[in-house]
């Protein structure tokens, strides 16, 4: 069993009730060695998995806060070689699960095999690819699973009965469910249908479901934690790391802010 189907199933140190908080990254952004402090400081305070963004200069499924995130690492010359090294640092760092965030292109470039198996050495848990659709995701789906590796699907609201069915039966780990139609960022509201659309999801599968996309305040994390298992934040994250003369303690204060809005009273 991998290291994120771990957290969901293994009940102790609290896990029966907890849900998972899940915090993005783009590695190298704003630096190498924000990348290297900001990680642990989030896993401290209460982050049980960390999604690590190879940055990209073409991230379609991204909105502006990751996007430029994306853009200053890669004019700092992070590349998907330089992000291997920085995870291997960050599993010494921290015993959380790690998940690359990747669109395909860079991974096709490094050779699927050969990425698959070097993430696995530096300690990565899992691969989310958002413009891998599942119906041509088979290639990947083996390699990551001949390394332990669980290749994350996301599922958006627009998605058929069919795909979302497919998707159902290949995601591992868990399935990364797409609050809103459009790219990533804060918002200041979330869709009023997101019940009905994870109700929709939950008639299909029992995996997990961890909800990203638009969420950026505590309250909206209580709302998101009490219909999945799961919630994941970015851009909010990175706003506070990029505004902050110390973005490690100011992280880790904001996702302490989150766990206790996540808590069960």
């Amino acid at each position: 069993m991998s290291r994120i189907s771990s957290f969901f199933t293994t009940p102790g140190k609290g896990r029966k009730k907890r849900k998972a908080l899940i915090a993005y990254l783009t590695v190298g952004f704003p630096s190498v060695a924000a990348t290297l402090e900001v990680a642990p400081a989030l896993v401290a305070g209460g982050c049980d998995m960390i999604e690590l963004g190879i940055p990209f200069s073409d991230p379609l499924a991204d909105g502006a806060t990751i996007q430029r995130a994306s853009h200053r690492a890669l004019q700092q010359g992070i590349t998907p070689q330089r992000c291997l090294e920085i995870a291997s640092e960050l599993r010494q760092r921290v015993d959380a699960p790690l998940i690359f965030m990747s669109y395909y292109n860079p991974l096709l470039h490094y050779g699927l095999e050969a990425f698959c198996a070097a993430s696995s050495e530096a300690g990565i848990d899992g691969l989310i690819v958002p413009d891998l659709p599942p119906e041509e995701g088979a290639e990947l789906e083996g390699l990551a699973e001949r390394q332990r590796l669980d290749l994350i699907y996301l599922l958006a609201p627009t998605t058929t009965e069919e795909r979302l069915r497919l998707v159902a039966d290949r995601a591992r780990g868990f399935i990364y469910v797409v609050s809103l139609k459009g790219v990533t960022g804060a918002r200041e509201a979330l869709p009023p249908d997101l019940e009905g659309f994870i109700a929709r999801v939950r008639d299909v599968t029992s995996k997990p479901l961890c909800v990203g996309f638009g969420i950026a305040t505590p309250e909206q994390a209580r709302r998101v934690a009490s219909l999945a298992d799961g919630v994941i934040m970015g851009s909010r994250i990175l706003d506070i790391v990029e505004s902050s003369d110390q973005p490690a303690a100011a992280a880790g204060d904001f996702i302490q802010q989150i766990r206790k809005a996540m808590s069960p009273h």
